[in-house]
């Protein structure tokens, strides 16, 4: 992507600032948060929905495996389109769409038949959903002052493990259901999990401003420093031809291949997870549900943590690297270890340290950017998480089926871990020679 910008040391945050700070935590990022929740339920639930479904439909593990990667098919297509949806409709009718259009795929889930209906919605799902991220990405970014970009960033992001911390127990509860009205209760499960997204819909259309300039619970001094301060709020000219630059750049496919890692990691655990904890015997749908959210409950709180150590000291890559590849370490001492006390600390702390890394990582790419090539770096980075996400749960898959065991896919996300950090490092020393050029 184009070239680091090095970033001087920031002055205590004036009156101002903290009050614009507060103002868009409280009216954008936490709303914005909603969104990113509820889609990750709606995306990861089918993890849960296989305890039940993979009997109902007769599947395979390599087959299920498939049917929880194809998703991110779709979210590859979909990313740079609706980022050009974004850009054309602003922020308030593009997420309307979006939810709208998310809500009912994941509705239909609840009519699956057998495993080519659930590859074919689970693409819908992704292609409909594909650019949530992104543009929620893109849209914070005209409002996040460089003082709290990653802690902003963190909040939405955070609410991906408080997807799994509500959404496994809500997962597991609605699948202990007895025939709930006459459905089979993993049909019953994904039809209630889809429609918090329709009200979302309306709610985005009512809700949000388009641009700092259309925010009436800003005032005309607020809205000037905004202007002046924040990046992401700076248009670049149309013909500098920055958008395109960031496919040339060493430091821009890097970030891309640390994003890939970071999100074949997560998405490797919240798929498989369940499954895993039901191989200790004897639990009830609920009780897996509880087990797996505490991993999520620490990599939500290790999340925030991380975030805010990272905006204080300035420093992001170590914020991503080490957590990273201790993360690896601890889930492969977990499968080690086995069921029991032990095990089932090093399986949380390991799901926190995995976790962790999301919100420093996003400072390093919307920091390093100019303005006019923010939109296609986004796309370019997540159209990378969207490739482990079409990778790596299927590859899962298909080596417990091969093997019998955890253990070869344990050790997969095990080397993912210690790429992450690796690649971390390399990037890091990217940007300090562009920074200081012989």
């Amino acid at each position: 992507m184009s070239s680091p910008v090095s970033a001087p040391p920031l002055a205590p945050a004036s009156p101002i600032e903290q009050a614009i700070g507060t103002k868009v935590i409280l009216r954008l990022v936490i709303p914005c948060a909603l969104y990113i929740l509820i889609g990750a339920i709606d995306r990861t639930n089918v993890a849960f929905a296989a305890l039940h479904m993979n009997k109902a439909l007769g599947l395979s593990p390599t087959q299920y495996g498939i049917g929880a990667s194809v998703l991110f098919i779709g979210y590859m297509l979909a990313k740079y389109p609706s980022v050009l949806l974004y850009e054309a409709l602003a922020l308030r009718r593009w997420l309307t769409l979006v939810s709208l259009a998310w809500g009912i795929c994941s509705g239909l889930m609840a009519c699956v038949q057998n495993e080519w209906q659930l590859y074919a919605l689970r693409i819908a799902i992704g292609f409909a959903e594909g650019g949530l991220s992104s543009g929620l990405m893109l849209y914070l970014s005209l409002w996040a002052p460089e003082r709290y970009r990653a802690t902003v960033l963190a909040v939405p992001i955070a609410s991906i493990s408080l997807a799994q911390i509500f959404g496994a127990p809500l997962s597991g509860w609605l699948l202990d259901m007895h025939a709930p009205f006459g459905m089979e209760s993993w049909r019953f499960m994904f039809l209630a999990e889809a429609t918090p997204a329709l009200f979302l819909a309306v709610f985005a259309y009512l809700w949000f401003p388009d641009t700092p300039r259309d925010a009436a619970w800003l005032n005309d001094e607020e809205r000037a420093w905004m202007a002046a301060n924040v990046r992401g709020a700076k248009k670049a000219a149309p013909d500098t031809g920055e958008r395109w630059a960031v496919l040339r750049s060493p430091v821009g496919w890097t970030c891309a291949g640390i994003w890939y890692c970071i999100l074949a990691s997560n998405y490797g655990i919240t798929f498989w997870l369940p499954q895993v904890v039901k191989g200790l015997g004897g639990l009830s749908a609920t009780a897996i549900g509880l087990i797996v959210a505490l991993p999520n409950v620490a990599s939500g709180i290790g999340l925030i943590l991380n975030a805010r150590h990272s905006d204080k000291t300035g420093e992001r890559f170590l914020h991503v690297a080490i957590p990273a590849t201790l993360g690896g370490v601890l889930l492969l001492c977990a499968w080690l270890l086995g069921a029991g006390p032990l095990g089932l600390i090093c399986l949380i702390l390991g799901g926190a340290c995995t976790g962790c890394t999301v919100a420093a990582f996003w400072a390093i790419p919307t920091r390093m950017l100019a303005p006019g090539s923010l939109a296609m770096g986004i796309v370019v980075v997540n159209m990378a998480g969207s490739l482990a996400g079409a990778t790596v749960p299927a590859l899962m898959g298909s080596l417990k089926q091969s093997t019998g065991s955890f253990l070869p896919p344990t050790l997969l996300l095990l080397g993912i871990a210690v790429t992450c950090g690796a690649l971390c490092l390399v990037a890091r020393a990217q940007m300090a020679r562009a920074q200081n050029p012989a």
